[in-house]
């Protein structure tokens, strides 16, 4: 996986490894006061030749069949029992994908935004009951709490459909991306209408992790991306991962093309609307987000109470099982939890899962847009976890929301 380094947090091994350990004991210990020991060379270690076959038969015929196009990763009780590349990172230039190519994360960026929200939270920075307009005086709905924010349950606009109709109207430059403050502007200059009451229904939405976005930054004195790299990357050891916005680089600096509508004639070009992040914007690898997985599962970000918050159904369940918490959709059932993401942004599809009871980790990161990852249910039997469909329980509906 490159030059991930081991992180070890265990006191003594600190006095050895540092000249001073003073100033990281509190780094030894997770949010709830617990040594922990997390060694991201262990956890990141695997052997190709000892993978799990069943997978690898069930990805080989996703990959052949259901041009499935990207990197994978699967884990149980924190080992990776599977993880493969598949395909193109940039069909054009004909650049074959690596394990630690890095994808835009798409929605799947909120997990993180969520849990910065609650570090925050946990640090006395902010409450989740506060009023936007706390943040941002000339905010221009009434009634929005971070709360609702994080549960989609605010009722706002979706900012990315109003700018850009508001940058092509106006005859804006498209070439570099506005910052989270910038639109948040453009939304206090031109009110647009919200599409209902605050707290009146669950509508996902990306305006609500924009504004989240905008808050943590506010509120911390930083950027999103150094808050997010002091905070969260690098203290579990993501060095692949990176907060990458078209309003700091006139080119994002990866290498994987996100591909649209299923061909790979549709390769995608950041625009303007790669600029505001927190709903979607960090860049990672399958790795990273295993890493990121344990990181939580030790407690290394949040206090248990508050996870188990962030993980509670916080909406109506959809079809008996399946709803939104804290910056994760959640499937519930009898002796069953499940947390995961999608994503879907500019050419990529993803999904994140973790499967709480089980201790099951899935990574899926596509950059061509199609419908493989909604033929999951084979790789769900495989490794024990639920299947996380909506229509295999009833209904209409699938994982692709976003």
């Amino acid at each position: 996986m490159g030059s991930v380094f081991k992180q070890i947090l265990i006191p003594s091994v600190c006095v050895i490894l540092l000249a001073s350990c003073s100033s990281n004991k509190a780094k030894s210990l997770n949010a709830d006061g617990k040594k922990v020991t997390f060694d991201t060379v262990a956890l990141l270690k695997y052997d190709p030749k000892r993978e799990d076959k069943k997978i690898d038969e069930f990805m080989q015929n996703l990959h052949k069949k259901r041009f499935f196009n990207g990197n994978v990763l699967v884990a149980k009780k924190g080992k990776i029992i599977y993880e493969k590349s598949f395909g193109w990172a940039n069909y054009l230039t004909r650049d074959s994908l690596k394990l630690n190519s890095q994808f835009e994360l798409a929605s799947v960026s909120k997990t993180m935004t969520g849990t910065a929200i609650l570090m925050l939270m946990e640090r006395g920075k902010l409450r989740l009951d506060q009023d936007v307009r706390d943040f941002f005086p000339n905010f221009p709905y009434e009634g929005v709490t971070i709360k609702l924010l994080l549960t989609h349950r605010s009722g706002m606009m979706n900012y990315v459909y109003f700018i850009d109709d508001l940058y092509r109207k106006e005859h804006r430059d498209q070439r570099k991306g506005l910052t989270n403050a910038e639109a948040m502007d453009l939304i206090a200059q031109y009110k647009p209408n919200p599409f209902n009451k605050p707290d009146k229904r669950f509508l996902y939405n990306n305006s609500n992790y924009m504004v989240l976005g905008a808050i943590i930054e506010k509120v911390s004195g930083k950027t999103y991306a150094e808050f997010m790299k002091e905070n969260i990357f690098n203290p579990a050891g993501m060095h692949h991962t990176a907060v990458y916005s078209k309003a700091v680089y006139e080119k994002i600096p990866v290498d994987v093309v996100g591909h649209d509508r299923g061909t790979w004639r549709y390769s995608v070009a950041q625009n303007f609307l790669d600029g505001p992040v927190g709903d979607k914007g960090i860049y990672g690898t399958v790795g990273d987000l295993f890493l990121f997985d344990r990181a939580l599962r030790a407690g290394m970000f949040l206090k248990q109470q508050t996870l188990d918050s962030a993980y509670t159904a916080h909406n109506p369940l959809l079809r008996g099982h399946f709803s939104y918490g804290y910056g994760w959709r959640t499937f519930d059932a009898p002796g069953q939890k499940v947390v995961y993401h999608t994503g879907w942004w500019h050419g990529f599809r993803h999904i994140y899962l973790r499967d709480l009871k089980n201790d099951v980790t899935i990574v899926l990161l596509g950059n061509l847009v199609n419908g493989s990852l909604l033929q999951l249910d084979g790789l769900f039997k495989i490794t024990g976890m639920p299947i996380v469909r909506k229509n295999a329980y009833t209904g209409s509906g699938d994982t692709a929301e976003d």
